[in-house]
């Protein structure tokens, strides 16, 4: 076998503690963004309390509280690809030494990869979404008469 294809068809092993380092921090990431939308949403408790004394529905509280979230979120994409662009343009400089470092990270991947960005900012959005509806659809189900009572 050439060296060439030896290379190519190598397995680099991981330790046990480090086999998806990416899959931590989207779990860290989804976790931190389930508690500030709960945190928004309980916040939020005694106005969709009353919103539903009189007469909204949870269906339209649910669309209130996904607009909400989705409004943010998008907001954090355009800010965050925007950041991660500028940055792709200032270390894919040739004669940089980080440029050679970020390099040696991203196998077959240019730091701008079009199809990489989409892939995560999808990812990151249906992660917003699950994280937007486990609390609005908790506070869909409050009776107003106790969320009321507590405050």
């Amino acid at each position: 076998m050439s060296d060439a294809k030896a290379k190519s068809t190598r397995s680099y092993p991981t330790a046990p503690g480090r086999t998806s380092p990416s899959g931590l921090r989207a779990l860290l990431a989804s976790i931190g963004l389930y508690g500030v939308m709960s945190y928004a949403v309980e916040q939020r408790t005694p106005e969709l309390a009353i919103r539903l004394a009189l007469g909204a529905t949870p269906a339209g509280l649910l669309r209130q509280v996904f607009r909400q979230g989705l409004w943010l979120t998008l907001i954090g994409l355009a800010i965050g690809a925007t950041g991660a662009l500028i940055l792709a343009r200032l270390i894919s400089h040739p004669s940089s030494e980080l440029t050679r470092f970020i390099s040696s990270l991203l196998f077959g991947v240019s730091p701008t990869d079009p199809m990489t960005f989409s892939v995560i900012a999808g990812l990151l959005l249906g992660i917003a979404l699950l994280a937007c509806w486990v609390p609005a659809r908790r506070a869909t189900k409050v009776d107003p008469m106790i969320a009321l009572r507590c405050d």
